[in-house]
């Protein structure tokens, strides 16, 4: 563990003479032996010195480029260091970070007047600023410089009013009294937003991690409304990346000092009912605003820093993190508590020397930690934040093997019901067998993202798994499958699917492309869906797990007929002492009836047709919401010899004078 501490004398100015051994320090009250000590002071604190220079790379000269070439959009990022590089030896990195979404327009005003004052007036020459935003997402803004005039044109740019529509909805007795019809509360979605800010900090810290330096993060925004214990699990995940990251939060209420109204300001309603009179709406409103500022300080706190409340001179939160990292002792020590609990380790700094003791009037450093955590020991907010961390996560995770299928099959004119299939081996839950579990759980998320990256479509679901008895005995030599569906428009698509085992917490990602076409606009071909081939039919009633439990989607359901569910290959793997189930759609988007199509399956090895069904012939059952005339195909696969064959599906519309053709490869074991 590293700690930074800052200790001052009683004449305001820090003490530089002190020696490793003149400190004590212990985790939960043991004591710790010091391997790593050094005094850290900036030099360059007068406008009339020179900062240090920062080496930088010689990097060859680009050629020229051409008139007619475009000027490329890049994202800009935190330039990391070479491991052992000190890029920034003796510079104060310091990170402005706008948190648009927590502060009301006034209050945007208010962070980005108090960052031009402090890049004027207050800035050093030892000073190394950065900037970031969040409104939808992170952005950096500008990365490391001292470059005064750059940092305040990007200050300028600041998009007041971006990230708008994140307030906080309180529904007690201090919510205002619209006037408006009674609704639904919707107070749960504070839970999300704050979670989002703490995520967007996380994600801050993360890219600061690999600079080896101290820095400090100045994080202006409008309080953060933190609901009980839902958001304990992001505020430590938070809180231990920057430890981790060797950062500090000073956090700065860009509310300033606040003179609340009994009954709410002009920026809103009063409360009705009879809290008015009692004393409830006034009290409700304090306690609100105190525990928003409430998690400012406790960002502050642990992580070494300092939060700015109640002050309408914003500046001064950024002159106290530069000031905390003019000069500060780095103490650190590997911690005798090898255990992977999670719980919190208390630290404790002293001085033994009792002269240097009657100098010093302040000494602040970081109160403790948590400790890594063992998957056994999660509790439920914490299995959920790994489950949404893990699907963020750019390197998926993958001690766990699953094969996913995504189909799709027109619904309306610009509407597609896309089902999504998931298998996972049996054999992947033996270790959680063999613990003894006689259950276990597995979870499921899920997104789907369109061509510009955002959300169109998620999934959280879980199953239970027997593992003893005669389902146990089986496990080894089964599959485990999940389905799920949606309804998506034509487009291209990027799926995220991750599932946890929650007896061992391994985990497994699939991620893939996929492409919803446009069928209505099909006119040289025959318009047909995706082809589903499947050995396997079951009864919805004994399914191990669904998530369609809406009547309507069942009904609407493709692969469901007379309650069985056609369950999708995934793999495309069969046996020959197997059926091969053929599913598919063929439409017919302006007919009126159903127009007779002819279709049949074959097999190909290489250029050798192994086998072809016999021609199936369908002059009926044209569905007149979604114009899609089922095919179904039930092929013995005895007549096949083992080994790899190319799928072929053709269909053949004579009235239409249309065709279509589908290929794919399967496998066929003895």
């Amino acid at each position: 563990m590293i700690e930074d501490v800052l200790i001052k004398g009683k004449d305001g100015k820090p003490i530089p003479d002190l020696k490793k051994s003149d400190f004590t320090i212990t985790e939960d009250g043991k004591p710790q032996e010091i391997k790593f000590f050094e005094f850290q002071t900036l030099e360059g604190e007068s406008a009339d010195t020179p900062p240090p220079a920062i080496k930088k790379p010689v990097e060859p000269t680009p050629p020229p480029r051409a008139k007619s070439d475009v000027k490329p959009l890049t994202t800009l990022e935190i330039t990391p260091e070479r491991p052992g590089d000190l890029k920034y030896r003796n510079r104060r990195l310091m990170v402005l970070f706008f948190d648009m979404t927590s502060m009301p327009i006034q209050d945007q005003r208010r962070a980005q007047t108090a960052a031009q004052k402090f890049l004027q007036t207050q800035m050093k020459p030892a000073d190394l600023v950065a900037i970031m935003t969040f409104a939808s997402d992170i952005k950096v803004m500008e990365d490391f410089t001292d470059d005064r005039d750059l940092l305040a044109k990007d200050i300028r740019s600041l998009v007041i009013g971006e990230g708008q529509g994140f307030e906080v909805s309180n529904q007690d007795d201090s919510a205002s009294d619209t006037g408006a019809a009674f609704q639904q509360d919707d107070t749960e979605f504070n839970i999300f937003n704050t979670d989002r800010q703490l995520s967007a900090l996380e994600t801050a810290v993360k890219m600061l991690g690999s600079l080896n330096e101290k820095k400090s993060l100045v994080y202006f925004a409008s309080g953060i409304q933190k609901n009980g214990l839902d958001n304990q699990a992001q505020l430590r995940s938070t809180i231990n990346a920057a430890i981790r990251a060797n950062v500090s939060f000073y956090p700065i209420d860009a509310r300033g000092l606040v003179a609340q109204a009994p009954l709410g300001d002009a920026t809103k309603g009063s409360p009705g009912g009879q809290g008015m009179y009692s004393g409830s709406s006034a009290r409700a409103q304090t306690n609100n605003f105190q525990n928003q500022q409430e998690t400012l300080y406790t960002l502050a706190a642990d992580t070494g820093g300092k939060a700015l409340l109640d002050n309408n001179d914003l500046s001064m939160g950024i002159v106290q993190a530069q000031k905390d990292m003019t000069n500060y002792y780095i103490i650190g020590y590997y911690s005798t508590n090898t255990a992977v609990d999670g719980h919190f380790r208390r630290i404790k700094i002293t001085i033994n020397d009792k002269s240097a003791m009657a100098r010093i009037a302040k000494v602040d450093y970081r109160q403790g930690y948590y400790a890594d955590k063992q998957f056994n020991k999660f509790s439920a907010s914490d299995k959920e934040h790994q489950l949404a961390q893990a699907l963020a996560l750019g390197d998926p995770i993958t001690d766990m093997d699953l094969a996913m299928e995504l189909d799709y099959f027109r619904l309306g004119r610009d509407r597609y019901f896309v089902p999504l299939a998931v298998k996972i081996p049996g054999s992947e839950i033996e270790l959680a067998r063999h613990g003894g579990a006689d259950t276990t759980r597995l979870d499921f998320i899920g997104e789907i993202k369109d061509s510009k990256n955002s959300t169109v479509a998620n999934v959280r679901d879980n199953i239970a798994v027997k593992m003893k008895g005669e389902s146990g005995q089986q496990l080894a030599k089964t599959t485990l499958e999940y389905d799920t569906g949606f309804t998506l428009p034509p487009g291209t698509y990027t799926a995220k699917f991750l599932a946890r085992e929650n007896e061992t917490g391994k985990m497994g990602t699939y991620e893939t492309k996929f492409v919803v076409p446009d069928l209505t606009s099909q006119q040289k071909y025959l318009p047909i869906s995706s082809v589903v081939l499947s050995n396997q039919r079951e009864r919805m009633d004994a399914a191990l797990a669904t998530a369609e439990k809406d009547k309507k989607i069942l009904a609407a359901h493709p692969l469901i007929q007379d309650g069985v569910k056609l369950v999708p290959s995934v793999t495309r793997v069969f046996k020959t002492d197997q059926n091969l189930y053929v599913y598919l759609e063929a439409y017919q988007p302006t007919a009126e009836t159903t127009q007779p199509v002819v279709a049949n399956v074959s097999f190909y090895r290489g250029k050798v047709k192994a086998f072809e069904s016999e021609p199936l012939r369908v002059s009926e059952g044209l569905n007149p919401k979604t114009k899609a005339l089922p095919l179904r195909f039930s092929l013995p696969l005895a007549k096949l010899q083992p080994g790899r064959y190319t799928c072929q599906v053709s269909v053949l519309d004579p009235t239409a004078q249309k065709f279509a053709f589908w290929r794919a490869p399967i496998v066929v074991l003895p």
